[in-house]
């Protein structure tokens, strides 16, 4: 038996350039309540392709929750109405037949339009360059894997790295603060022992170019933690705060 297809409007955001005014667009689409919300995209653009118009753009990539590049604002939300998944993940049956849907891109300074849905979040990739790494040299696979290193910090450890660098944290900030993705790339390697030579320094360098490339302060409102796909903890970002206080008194390179 075939699947009753939902009737939805959409109202998304078209804008050709960083330089040039945007606004929201009207669509009308027939989809599958089993389609997830980037194939009705997709229906939408083989429609619009057919009248011989333009694409709506937007990033997409592995479409599976891991990569982090398919973040849109979906009725107000990053990654729309549920918690804990990826625009990706995001399914037409999570809405009504004859529902209204405003789609836009994330806002922030630090985040400017590419063009309609897709915004340019390289600012997060020179925020990494900075000090999201180890290059102390912590010896072969073998030298590693002899290091004890006991459950419960391996686990926070863990859950630190599987932020996927969406920028949906960025979004759901009132002053588009990128705290809650710093603060996890710093926690994966200071809560580990092969993370400790780099450990201030790192948090020093990474937190001056996150300042010098616009995003904003944390006032602790937690919508990063509530919006974030893969539910990182704001604990990250104290841990980041006190590394922070501990690299002044350490560093004379660190403005008070």
């Amino acid at each position: 038996m075939e699947t009753k297809k939902l009737n939805v409007k959409l109202n998304i955001w078209r804008q050709k350039s960083s330089n040039s005014v945007g606004s929201f667009v009207k669509y009308a689409v027939q989809v599958s309540p089993d389609a997830s919300f980037l194939e009705m995209l997709d229906e939408l653009n083989n429609t619009l392709e057919v009248k011989n118009e333009e694409a709506v753009h937007f990033e997409s990539d592995c479409r599976e929750g891991i990569c982090g590049t398919c973040g849109l604002v979906i009725n107000g939300r990053p990654h729309g109405p549920l918690a804990k998944i990826a625009t990706c993940q995001l399914h037409m049956r999570n809405f009504k037949d004859g529902e209204t849907i405003w789609v836009e891109p994330f806002r922030a300074k630090a985040f400017p339009v590419i063009k309609d849905l897709m915004v340019d979040r390289s600012g997060f990739d020179t925020i990494l360059q900075a000090g999201g790494y180890i290059s102390v040299n912590t010896g072969g696979t073998p030298d590693g894997n002899m290091i004890p290193i006991s459950k419960e910090v391996s686990s926070l450890s863990m859950d630190a790295a599987a932020c996927i660098g969406c920028g949906a944290c960025v979004a759901a900030c009132k002053n588009a603060s990128a705290m809650l993705f710093v603060s996890a790339k710093v926690s994966q390697y200071a809560l580990l022992p092969q993370g400790q030579p780099e450990r201030y320094r790192r948090v020093e360098r990474m937190v001056k170019v996150m300042d010098e490339l616009g995003f904003g302060s944390c006032t602790n409102t937690y919508a990063c933690e509530a919006e974030c796909p893969k539910g990182i903890s704001v604990t990250n970002i104290a841990r980041m705060n006190r590394d922070f206080v501990i690299a002044k008194v350490k560093s004379k390179t660190v403005e008070v």
